[in-house]
Protein backbone atom coordinates (compact mmCIF):
# COMPACT_ATOMS: atom_id res chain seq x y z
CA UNK A 1 0.00 0.00 0.00
CA UNK A 2 1.19 3.53 -0.73
CA UNK A 3 2.30 5.67 2.20
CA UNK A 4 1.07 8.83 0.53
CA UNK A 5 -1.75 9.35 -1.93
CA UNK A 6 -2.23 12.83 -3.36
CA UNK A 7 -5.33 13.94 -5.20
CA UNK A 8 -4.49 16.47 -7.91
CA UNK A 9 -7.48 17.84 -9.74
CA UNK A 10 -8.63 21.32 -10.76
CA UNK A 11 -11.50 21.10 -8.30
CA UNK A 12 -10.05 18.91 -5.55
CA UNK A 13 -6.84 19.85 -3.75
CA UNK A 14 -7.10 17.43 -0.88
CA UNK A 15 -4.07 15.33 -0.01
CA UNK A 16 -4.64 11.93 1.56
CA UNK A 17 -1.83 10.69 3.78
CA UNK A 18 -1.41 7.07 4.86
CA UNK A 19 0.77 6.93 7.99
CA UNK A 20 0.69 4.88 11.19
CA UNK A 21 1.13 6.37 14.68
CA UNK A 22 1.41 9.77 13.06
CA UNK A 23 -1.38 11.93 14.51
CA UNK A 24 0.72 14.07 16.89
CA UNK A 25 3.38 14.72 14.27
CA UNK A 26 0.65 15.54 11.76
CA UNK A 27 -0.71 18.22 14.10
CA UNK A 28 2.77 19.60 14.84
CA UNK A 29 3.53 19.93 11.13
CA UNK A 30 0.32 21.87 10.56
CA UNK A 31 1.02 24.11 13.57
CA UNK A 32 4.43 25.08 12.13
CA UNK A 33 2.76 26.56 9.07
CA UNK A 34 -0.21 28.36 10.66
CA UNK A 35 -0.85 31.06 13.24
CA UNK A 36 -3.24 29.01 15.36
CA UNK A 37 -4.61 25.47 15.25
CA UNK A 38 -7.95 24.47 16.76
CA UNK A 39 -8.07 20.71 17.36
CA UNK A 40 -11.65 19.50 17.70
CA UNK A 41 -11.39 16.16 19.48
CA UNK A 42 -13.99 13.46 20.09
CA UNK A 43 -13.96 12.75 23.84
CA UNK A 44 -14.11 9.00 23.12
CA UNK A 45 -10.71 9.05 21.42
CA UNK A 46 -8.13 7.60 23.80
CA UNK A 47 -4.96 9.07 22.29
CA UNK A 48 -2.22 10.86 24.23
CA UNK A 49 -1.53 13.73 21.85
CA UNK A 50 0.87 15.49 24.23
CA UNK A 51 -0.16 18.92 22.99
CA UNK A 52 -0.85 20.75 26.23
CA UNK A 53 2.32 22.87 26.11
CA UNK A 54 1.84 24.04 22.55
CA UNK A 55 0.66 27.65 22.65
CA UNK A 56 -0.40 27.67 19.00
CA UNK A 57 -2.66 24.64 19.51
CA UNK A 58 -5.99 24.79 21.28
CA UNK A 59 -7.99 21.63 22.00
CA UNK A 60 -11.79 21.66 22.06
CA UNK A 61 -13.31 18.36 23.19
CA UNK A 62 -16.79 17.34 22.08
CA UNK A 63 -18.88 14.35 23.13
CA UNK A 64 -19.77 13.05 19.70
CA UNK A 65 -22.66 11.17 18.18
CA UNK A 66 -25.31 11.93 15.57
CA UNK A 67 -26.86 14.49 17.93
CA UNK A 68 -24.00 16.95 17.37
CA UNK A 69 -25.06 17.28 13.73
CA UNK A 70 -27.74 19.80 14.67
CA UNK A 71 -28.45 23.51 14.85
CA UNK A 72 -27.26 23.52 18.44
CA UNK A 73 -24.09 21.59 17.59
CA UNK A 74 -23.28 24.03 14.80
CA UNK A 75 -24.02 27.08 16.97
CA UNK A 76 -22.04 25.84 19.98
CA UNK A 77 -18.87 25.01 18.04
CA UNK A 78 -18.99 28.12 15.85
CA UNK A 79 -19.43 30.46 18.79
CA UNK A 80 -16.73 28.70 20.80
CA UNK A 81 -14.26 29.23 17.96
CA UNK A 82 -15.22 32.88 17.57
CA UNK A 83 -14.97 33.44 21.33
CA UNK A 84 -11.45 32.00 21.21
CA UNK A 85 -10.40 34.48 18.53
CA UNK A 86 -10.31 32.33 15.45
CA UNK A 87 -9.13 34.30 12.41
CA UNK A 88 -8.38 33.67 8.75
CA UNK A 89 -4.83 32.59 9.56
CA UNK A 90 -6.21 29.86 11.82
CA UNK A 91 -6.97 26.29 10.80
CA UNK A 92 -9.18 23.55 12.25
CA UNK A 93 -8.33 19.87 12.67
CA UNK A 94 -11.12 17.38 13.39
CA UNK A 95 -10.01 14.20 15.15
CA UNK A 96 -12.90 11.76 15.40
CA UNK A 97 -15.52 9.88 13.43
CA UNK A 98 -17.81 10.87 10.61
CA UNK A 99 -20.28 12.93 12.62
CA UNK A 100 -17.50 15.15 13.93
CA UNK A 101 -16.00 15.50 10.45
CA UNK A 102 -19.39 16.46 8.98
CA UNK A 103 -19.95 19.12 11.63
CA UNK A 104 -16.43 20.54 11.58
CA UNK A 105 -16.39 20.71 7.79
CA UNK A 106 -19.67 22.63 7.82
CA UNK A 107 -18.39 25.01 10.49
CA UNK A 108 -15.07 25.50 8.66
CA UNK A 109 -16.87 26.30 5.41
CA UNK A 110 -18.97 29.03 7.01
CA UNK A 111 -17.02 30.59 9.91
CA UNK A 112 -15.36 33.76 8.60
CA UNK A 113 -16.73 32.68 5.19
CA UNK A 114 -14.41 29.70 5.13
CA UNK A 115 -11.11 28.64 6.65
CA UNK A 116 -8.85 25.66 5.99
CA UNK A 117 -9.58 22.42 7.81
CA UNK A 118 -7.97 19.01 8.14
CA UNK A 119 -9.45 15.62 9.00
CA UNK A 120 -8.10 12.76 11.08
CA UNK A 121 -10.85 10.11 10.80
CA UNK A 122 -10.69 7.65 13.69
CA UNK A 123 -13.32 5.09 12.70
CA UNK A 124 -13.16 2.63 9.83
CA UNK A 125 -16.35 4.07 8.38
CA UNK A 126 -14.99 7.62 8.30
CA UNK A 127 -11.63 6.47 6.92
CA UNK A 128 -13.20 4.73 3.92
CA UNK A 129 -16.08 7.10 3.26
CA UNK A 130 -17.16 10.28 5.03
CA UNK A 131 -13.72 11.92 5.33
CA UNK A 132 -13.28 11.91 1.56
CA UNK A 133 -15.11 14.13 -0.87
CA UNK A 134 -15.93 17.35 0.95
CA UNK A 135 -19.56 16.73 1.92
CA UNK A 136 -20.33 18.48 5.21
CA UNK A 137 -23.56 19.13 7.01
CA UNK A 138 -26.06 18.77 9.80
CA UNK A 139 -29.45 17.08 10.17
CA UNK A 140 -32.91 18.55 10.56
CA UNK A 141 -36.14 17.06 11.88
CA UNK A 142 -37.05 16.33 8.25
CA UNK A 143 -34.03 14.22 7.40
CA UNK A 144 -30.29 13.70 7.36
CA UNK A 145 -27.72 16.14 5.94
CA UNK A 146 -30.34 18.54 4.57
CA UNK A 147 -28.21 21.55 5.56
CA UNK A 148 -24.63 21.51 4.38
CA UNK A 149 -21.89 22.48 1.97
CA UNK A 150 -19.39 21.02 -0.44
CA UNK A 151 -16.05 22.13 1.01
CA UNK A 152 -12.87 20.11 0.69
CA UNK A 153 -10.39 19.50 3.53
CA UNK A 154 -6.76 20.43 2.86
CA UNK A 155 -5.49 17.07 4.07
CA UNK A 156 -6.88 13.81 5.40
CA UNK A 157 -4.72 11.53 7.55
CA UNK A 158 -5.55 7.82 7.40
CA UNK A 159 -3.88 6.23 10.44
CA UNK A 160 -5.04 2.64 10.92
CA UNK A 161 -3.35 2.38 14.33
CA UNK A 162 -6.36 4.19 15.88
CA UNK A 163 -8.72 1.41 14.75
CA UNK A 164 -7.38 -1.05 17.32
CA UNK A 165 -9.52 0.54 20.03
CA UNK A 166 -12.79 0.14 18.11
CA UNK A 167 -15.46 -2.41 19.00
CA UNK A 168 -16.39 -5.21 16.61
CA UNK A 169 -19.69 -3.43 16.07
CA UNK A 170 -17.88 -0.27 14.91
CA UNK A 171 -15.63 -2.26 12.60
CA UNK A 172 -18.61 -4.01 11.00
CA UNK A 173 -20.35 -0.65 10.54
CA UNK A 174 -17.31 0.57 8.64
CA UNK A 175 -17.05 -2.63 6.66
CA UNK A 176 -20.56 -2.03 5.30
CA UNK A 177 -19.28 1.02 3.41
CA UNK A 178 -16.33 -0.97 2.05
CA UNK A 179 -18.72 -3.60 0.66
CA UNK A 180 -20.83 -0.81 -0.82
CA UNK A 181 -17.90 0.44 -2.87
CA UNK A 182 -17.30 -3.03 -4.26
CA UNK A 183 -20.98 -3.60 -5.08
CA UNK A 184 -21.38 -0.38 -7.07
CA UNK A 185 -18.21 -0.54 -9.14
CA UNK A 186 -15.71 -3.39 -8.68
CA UNK A 187 -16.70 -7.04 -9.06
CA UNK A 188 -13.17 -8.31 -8.46
CA UNK A 189 -12.97 -6.30 -5.24
CA UNK A 190 -16.19 -7.95 -4.04
CA UNK A 191 -14.73 -11.38 -4.83
CA UNK A 192 -11.62 -10.44 -2.85
CA UNK A 193 -13.79 -9.33 0.09
CA UNK A 194 -15.62 -12.66 0.03
CA UNK A 195 -12.26 -14.33 0.64
CA UNK A 196 -10.85 -11.81 3.11
CA UNK A 197 -13.75 -10.29 5.10
CA UNK A 198 -13.04 -12.20 8.30
CA UNK A 199 -9.36 -11.19 8.25
CA UNK A 200 -10.37 -7.60 7.65
CA UNK A 201 -12.87 -7.64 10.52
CA UNK A 202 -10.07 -8.99 12.73
CA UNK A 203 -7.94 -5.99 11.65
CA UNK A 204 -5.32 -7.86 9.67
CA UNK A 205 -2.97 -5.03 8.77
CA UNK A 206 -2.29 -5.92 5.12
CA UNK A 207 -5.93 -6.75 4.33
CA UNK A 208 -7.22 -3.64 6.09
CA UNK A 209 -4.85 -1.29 4.29
CA UNK A 210 -5.68 -2.77 0.89
CA UNK A 211 -9.43 -2.55 1.54
CA UNK A 212 -9.21 1.08 2.65
CA UNK A 213 -7.10 2.03 -0.36
CA UNK A 214 -9.44 0.28 -2.81
CA UNK A 215 -12.48 1.93 -1.24
CA UNK A 216 -10.95 5.38 -1.43
CA UNK A 217 -10.03 4.96 -5.09
CA UNK A 218 -13.61 3.99 -5.93
CA UNK A 219 -15.02 6.92 -4.02
CA UNK A 220 -12.57 9.33 -5.64
CA UNK A 221 -13.61 8.12 -9.08
CA UNK A 222 -17.09 9.52 -8.50
CA UNK A 223 -16.08 12.59 -6.50
CA UNK A 224 -13.67 13.80 -9.19
CA UNK A 225 -16.22 13.25 -11.97
CA UNK A 226 -19.14 14.80 -10.08
CA UNK A 227 -18.02 16.72 -6.99
CA UNK A 228 -21.34 18.46 -6.35
CA UNK A 229 -23.61 15.57 -7.40
CA UNK A 230 -25.07 17.32 -10.44
CA UNK A 231 -24.97 14.44 -12.93
CA UNK A 232 -27.99 12.19 -13.41
CA UNK A 233 -26.26 9.31 -15.14
CA UNK A 234 -24.12 6.37 -13.99
CA UNK A 235 -21.14 8.65 -13.37
CA UNK A 236 -23.16 10.56 -10.78
CA UNK A 237 -21.73 10.85 -7.30
CA UNK A 238 -25.17 9.64 -6.25
CA UNK A 239 -23.97 6.11 -7.07
CA UNK A 240 -22.15 6.28 -3.73
CA UNK A 241 -25.57 6.51 -2.09
CA UNK A 242 -26.44 2.89 -2.78
CA UNK A 243 -28.18 1.72 0.40
CA UNK A 244 -28.43 5.27 1.71
CA UNK A 245 -31.92 6.21 0.51
CA UNK A 246 -33.42 3.46 2.66
CA UNK A 247 -30.64 3.65 5.27
CA UNK A 248 -31.01 7.37 5.95
CA UNK A 249 -34.79 6.96 6.26
CA UNK A 250 -34.27 4.21 8.83
CA UNK A 251 -31.85 6.36 10.82
CA UNK A 252 -34.24 9.31 10.77
CA UNK A 253 -37.21 7.12 11.76
CA UNK A 254 -35.41 5.95 14.90
CA UNK A 255 -34.02 9.38 15.73
CA UNK A 256 -30.46 8.14 15.03
CA UNK A 257 -30.58 6.01 18.18
CA UNK A 258 -31.22 2.37 17.23
CA UNK A 259 -28.55 1.83 14.59
CA UNK A 260 -25.08 3.06 13.81
CA UNK A 261 -24.83 4.66 10.39
CA UNK A 262 -23.13 1.64 8.82
CA UNK A 263 -25.76 -0.70 10.27
CA UNK A 264 -28.63 1.30 8.77
CA UNK A 265 -26.80 1.47 5.44
CA UNK A 266 -26.25 -2.29 5.57
CA UNK A 267 -30.01 -2.85 5.89
CA UNK A 268 -30.50 -0.24 3.17
CA UNK A 269 -28.15 -2.01 0.76
CA UNK A 270 -29.87 -5.37 1.13
CA UNK A 271 -33.28 -3.72 0.74
CA UNK A 272 -32.18 -1.79 -2.33
CA UNK A 273 -30.57 -4.93 -3.76
CA UNK A 274 -33.92 -6.68 -3.30
CA UNK A 275 -35.63 -3.72 -5.02
CA UNK A 276 -33.12 -4.07 -7.87
CA UNK A 277 -34.04 -7.75 -8.15
CA UNK A 278 -37.80 -7.02 -7.94
CA UNK A 279 -37.47 -4.55 -10.82
CA UNK A 280 -35.76 -7.19 -12.95
CA UNK A 281 -32.27 -5.67 -12.92
CA UNK A 282 -30.30 -7.76 -10.42
CA UNK A 283 -30.31 -11.53 -10.86
CA UNK A 284 -31.53 -13.76 -8.05
CA UNK A 285 -28.12 -15.49 -7.95
CA UNK A 286 -26.32 -12.17 -7.42
CA UNK A 287 -28.85 -11.15 -4.76
CA UNK A 288 -28.40 -14.47 -2.96
CA UNK A 289 -24.63 -14.08 -3.11
CA UNK A 290 -24.79 -10.58 -1.61
CA UNK A 291 -27.13 -11.66 1.21
CA UNK A 292 -24.89 -14.64 1.97
CA UNK A 293 -21.84 -12.40 2.26
CA UNK A 294 -23.64 -9.95 4.55
CA UNK A 295 -24.75 -12.77 6.83
CA UNK A 296 -21.27 -14.32 6.88
CA UNK A 297 -19.77 -10.92 7.77
CA UNK A 298 -22.29 -10.25 10.54
CA UNK A 299 -23.86 -7.28 8.75
CA UNK A 300 -27.49 -6.37 9.41
CA UNK A 301 -29.97 -7.15 6.65
CA UNK A 302 -33.50 -6.35 7.93
CA UNK A 303 -35.62 -4.27 10.27
CA UNK A 304 -39.39 -4.33 10.77
CA UNK A 305 -39.72 -0.61 9.95
CA UNK A 306 -39.30 -1.49 6.26
CA UNK A 307 -43.03 -2.30 6.02
CA UNK A 308 -44.13 0.80 7.97
CA UNK A 309 -45.83 3.60 6.01
CA UNK A 310 -43.97 6.12 8.16
CA UNK A 311 -40.75 5.12 6.42
CA UNK A 312 -42.14 6.28 3.07
CA UNK A 313 -42.60 9.80 4.45
CA UNK A 314 -38.94 9.81 5.41
CA UNK A 315 -37.95 8.64 1.92
CA UNK A 316 -39.64 11.64 0.30
CA UNK A 317 -37.15 13.97 2.05
CA UNK A 318 -34.10 12.41 0.38
CA UNK A 319 -31.92 15.00 -1.39
CA UNK A 320 -31.82 13.02 -4.66
CA UNK A 321 -35.57 13.36 -5.16
CA UNK A 322 -37.34 15.72 -7.53
CA UNK A 323 -40.81 16.02 -9.11
CA UNK A 324 -42.31 13.60 -6.54
CA UNK A 325 -40.03 10.82 -7.76
CA UNK A 326 -37.93 8.89 -5.23
CA UNK A 327 -34.58 8.39 -6.93
CA UNK A 328 -32.42 5.41 -6.09
CA UNK A 329 -28.89 4.29 -6.76
CA UNK A 330 -29.48 0.62 -7.56
CA UNK A 331 -27.31 -2.22 -8.86
CA UNK A 332 -27.90 -4.29 -12.00
CA UNK A 333 -25.15 -6.77 -11.12
CA UNK A 334 -22.38 -7.08 -8.57
CA UNK A 335 -19.90 -4.34 -9.40
CA UNK A 336 -22.26 -2.19 -11.48
CA UNK A 337 -24.70 0.53 -10.41
CA UNK A 338 -27.34 2.65 -12.12
CA UNK A 339 -29.29 5.80 -11.30
CA UNK A 340 -32.97 4.79 -11.24
CA UNK A 341 -35.53 7.58 -11.65
CA UNK A 342 -38.92 5.88 -12.03
CA UNK A 343 -40.28 5.22 -8.54
CA UNK A 344 -42.92 7.20 -6.65
CA UNK A 345 -43.80 6.68 -3.00
CA UNK A 346 -46.85 4.48 -3.70
CA UNK A 347 -44.85 2.09 -5.86
CA UNK A 348 -42.03 1.94 -3.30
CA UNK A 349 -44.50 1.11 -0.52
CA UNK A 350 -46.00 -1.67 -2.65
CA UNK A 351 -42.54 -3.09 -3.43
CA UNK A 352 -41.47 -3.03 0.23
CA UNK A 353 -44.54 -5.07 1.17
CA UNK A 354 -43.45 -7.83 -1.23
CA UNK A 355 -39.76 -8.10 -0.36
Amino acid sequence: MQNNLSIKNKKLKTEILFQKNYITKFIYNIAKKNEKVFCILDTKIKIDLNLSKQKKIEIISIKCGEKIKSYDGYKNLSEKLIKNNINRRSVIIAIGGGTLGDLVGFVASTVLRGIDFFLVPTTLLSQVDSSIGGKNGINTIYGKNLLGTFYQPKQVLIDISVLNSLSKREIRAGYAEIVKHALIRDYSFFCWLEENAIKLLNLNKYILEKAIYKSLMIKLHYVIKDEKELLLDNNSRAMLNFGHTIGHAIESHYGYKKFKHGEAISIGMITEARISNYLGMLSFNDLKRIVTHFKKSGLKIYDTVLTDKKLIKKLTKDKKNFQNIINFSLIDKIGSSIFYKKLNKDKIYKILQHL
